[in-house]
């Protein structure tokens, strides 16, 4: 065994992207979608968000992949906590849930495009688990089915805008609709990235939600999905898929299940997800008069400490099978084992990169 001090210019730091798909078993491409009975109606939890699955929950391999909520800042679509307290309820706990986490102002509405404030909201969450870091910008596909039987594609504007929105230090970007699935973020009449980013939202109630990659967030906005279906090739047109939400004060309204039901008819929802792996690299060196020789008992005798071989004396050889990283209290912190052992000798020298992942 040999120590050896190493030196700042040994030791380096790099930062890799690494994307993969966010859903159980690896689809990039969810399309079918479960919820349990037990969540909806015996669980308290029923009452605020539909947990969804992307296979029977009854089966041992179902694993939560998102979350469904409705939130409604009139409390509209919920039953009041107590009726000596109006305006109280799930649908306006979970709009000012939210409302706190992303605008960080529990007075403000949530703006969709330039300026129209939105009241009532559909949120999906992405299961935490699900995804590593953050959600991919320009991954989001989805595909929504409203009463009509229409599908309605929307996706996040991040290939057409330079710079996102930000609540705080949160990133934000809108969700426009597109023509379909196989085409998001191009129009069938060949418009320009700067047409999309105005030809993907309605002309009156702002774009169709905010996704933000931070927080596994896609924020609908109701108002918009609410508008009546038409076709996407129209330019600036007030268009939905008439979800209908029911915004009626003390009715269970099972507004999520609404959304839910358009999107497990729409077949396709496909989100990526994004991490940055840091890195240490140490480069460890082996001079050539370093590291020769051993105190392997097969090399020296154990009682006088004499070189088994004589001719090891003034040419040692030793195999490097380790390196360990210790600090300066002699405490070891890390072991790199190498693949095979590599001969050292007063001939050769040798470079060994140690990663560290974290």
């Amino acid at each position: 065994m040999g120590f050896k001090r190493l030196d700042p210019e040994d030791f380096l730091v790099s930062a890799d992207s690494v994307s993969q798909t966010v859903w159980s078993d690896r689809k990039p491409d969810l399309n079918t979608f479960f919820t349990s009975s037990a969540q909806n109606v015996a669980s308290v939890s029923g009452d605020y968000y539909l947990v969804t699955y992307q296979t029977d929950p009854s089966n041992v391999n179902a694993e939560p992949q998102f979350d469904i909520a409705y939130g409604d800042k009139t409390s509209g679509g919920g039953i009041e906590f107590n009726a000596s307290v109006p305006g109280k309820s799930p649908t306006s706990t979970i709009y000012g849930q939210y409302r706190s986490l992303v605008l960080e102002d529990e007075d403000a509405d949530f703006t969709f495009g330039s300026s129209f404030e939105g009241t009532y909201i559909y949120v999906i969450s992405v299961e935490r688990s699900r995804y590593k870091e953050k959600l991919l910008p320009g991954s989001f596909n989805i595909t929504l089915q409203g009463p009509t039987g229409q599908n309605f594609h929307l996706t996040d504007n991040s290939k057409v805008v330079t710079v996102p929105d930000y609540f705080g230090a949160q990133r934000a970007y809108q969700i426009i609709r597109t023509v379909d699935a196989n085409t998001f973020g191009t129009y069938s009449n060949g418009n320009t990235a700067e047409d999309i980013k105005n030809k993907g939202v309605t002309s009156n109630y702002g774009s169709y939600g905010l996704f933000l990659p931070d927080t596994g967030l896609i924020i609908f906005n109701a108002t918009a999905l609410d508008l009546p279906y038409g076709e996407a090739s129209d330019s600036n047109a007030d268009y939905g898929i008439a979800l209908a939400t029911n915004r009626t004060l003390n009715v269970d309204a099972n507004n999520p299940g609404k959304l839910y039901e358009a999107i497990k008819q729409g077949g396709s929802f496909k989100v990526n997800c994004e991490e940055t792996l840091s890195s240490d690299f140490v480069f460890v060196r082996a001079r050539n008069a370093e590291f020769n020789y051993s105190e392997n008992p097969s090399y020296i005798k154990g009682t006088t400490g004499e070189v088994y071989w004589d001719y090891f004396i003034n040419s040692p050889q030793s195999y490097i099978t380790t390196v360990g990283l210790y600090n300066d209290n002699n405490d070891l912190l890390a072991v790199a084992k190498l693949s095979k052992p590599l001969p050292k000798d007063f001939t050769k020298e040798a470079l060994i990169r140690v990663k560290l992942d974290f």
